[in-house]
């Protein structure tokens, strides 16, 4: 390497953001995930035995996916290959293949392809990767931020462990940005930067969790005080306050108190005044959260929630009137959106009030946790194929439109949960019509049984 080309090198190295340089190289300094990659656990263990596997890594931008996946190459004595699914094609995923072959044949190291956002390769490209995956020749670890039951074909799906990680909380995402501030060789540590408690909590809030939208947030508001000719000399620290990075970042703190606890005593509030029936105090409490400075969209969500939390099927409606008031305020943004979100919070306070879906949906989710993955009974399988009909999926099926009201009495669950209820609709709203046609139904069921 000549002189020019160090030099480039070295500025490159310097140009980079923050978030990058400041990603953890080693596990022992990966903040976050522990259920993961704690002491004893499935990744943490495939790290000290060499022996990784293929995976999918699916949680939410800036939970570190990218980071435990080149993390997991560096400390395993294995090839490393990063492309991105939004830039590359089969040609890319064919060159790869062959340099892994060749990497096992003459050097003995096996490939690991970390795919980021694979979610954006289709049908075709996933297809590319399912031979080698299943020979062997590639463990496969890929990144996404959507569900990879509906983005990733179960043939790859079947050949990965889903990694589920989380949004990092308040205490780690201050603890990543308390470590680039003191780091003097990859942070700011030699900056000389003091940031206020309030300064760093604000950026800890506005983060949601997102450790890479945490960083670009400190290091643009750093970047603002070395602009404006502050705090260049390392002799002099430079006391950073909220006031410089509302500046810096363009959004205001809340009006709430230190400690932050006032935030989640309005949303409860709120929350429990729309539960209660309470128009006027929902739209009192709408008002001092809006006024406050916080966000409009997380107020936004919070109702649409609240809508199938609490309504439900009770009244349909209340979930399309908090939707579209999101999408209004989206539209509009502030002050004119805010009277969407209003509409909303009367409307949702003053229907029949129903969890009966919440409930239903947590006995489904213990269901499910408890029992495994219990196979889908033949006689409503879908049979394609000849094979499959002569393997027996689809016999016996009773097309529900070729009878009275469209409904004949047929076990749908597996056998294990036969004639499992869930839902308990309740009598209010038009609930009471979804629990008079249920009750109808189920007593067909239950007279149909006692024949058989």
């Amino acid at each position: 390497m000549d002189i020019f080309e160090y030099q480039a090198q070295e500025a490159a190295k310097a140009s980079r953001p923050l978030a990058e340089k400041m990603r953890p190289k080693h596990l022992d300094e990966f903040i976050g995930q522990k259920h993961v990659t704690g002491e004893g656990t499935l990744i943490r263990s495939a790290i000290d035995q060499d022996r990784i596997f293929s995976m999918i890594l699916w949680g939410p931008p800036g939970c570190g996916k990218t980071t435990l996946a080149r993390i997991i190459a560096g400390e395993t004595s294995s090839y490393f290959v990063q492309f991105s699914a939004v830039l590359s094609g089969i040609k890319e995923i064919r060159a790869v293949i062959e340099d892994a072959g060749n990497q096992l044949k003459l050097y003995r190291k096996r490939t690991i392809l970390f795919v980021d956002e694979i979610h954006r390769f289709n049908k075709a490209q996933q297809d590319a990767f399912l031979n080698h995956v299943e020979s062997g020749l590639i463990t496969l670890i890929g990144a996404t931020t959507e569900n990879p039951s509906f983005e990733v074909i179960s043939p790859l799906l079947s050949r990965c462990r889903v990694i589920t990680l989380n949004s990092l909380s308040s205490d780690e995402i201050a603890e990543i940005l308390d470590g680039a501030l003191k780091d003097t060789d990859r942070g700011l540590g030699d900056l000389g930067f003091v940031f206020d408690k309030d300064a760093l909590s604000h950026i800890v809030r506005i983060s949601d969790g997102d450790a890479r939208s945490a960083l670009n947030s400190l290091e643009i508001a750093a970047s603002l005080i070395v602009s404006e000719g502050d705090g260049l000399k390392k002799e002099k620290k430079k006391k950073i306050t909220i006031k410089d990075v509302e500046k810096a970042i363009q959004k205001k703190a809340l009006l709430y108190d230190k400690s932050g606890e006032e935030h989640y005593n309005l949303i409860s509030a709120l929350h429990k005044s729309l539960r209660g029936s309470d128009p006027d105090a929902a739209l009192y409490w709408l008002e001092r959260m809006l006024s406050a400075g916080e966000d409009p969209l997380y107020i936004a969500r919070r109702m649409v929630r609240f809508a199938s939390e609490d309504i439900g099927n009770a009244d349909p409606d209340a979930l399309t009137v908090a939707i579209n008031a999101m999408e209004a305020f989206r539209f509009l943004g502030s002050p004119e959106g805010e009277l969407a979100l209003a509409q909303a919070a009367v409307y949702i306070a003053t229907p029949p009030k129903s969890n009966s879906i919440y409930a239903a949906y947590k006995k489904v989710k213990n269901a499910v946790k408890t029992s495994g993955s219990l196979p889908v009974p033949l006689h409503i399988r879908n049979a394609p194929t000849r094979m499959m009909k002569d393997l027996g999926y689809g016999k016996g099926y009773k097309y529900a439109h070729d009878y009275e009201e469209a409904y004949i009495p047929q076990d749908y669950l597996p056998e294990k949960l036969k004639s499992r209820l869930f839902y308990s609709p309740t009598n209010r709203g038009y609930e009471k019509t979804v629990k008079e046609r249920l009750e109808k139904w189920r007593k067909r069921t239950k007279k149909s049984l006692k024949k058989q």
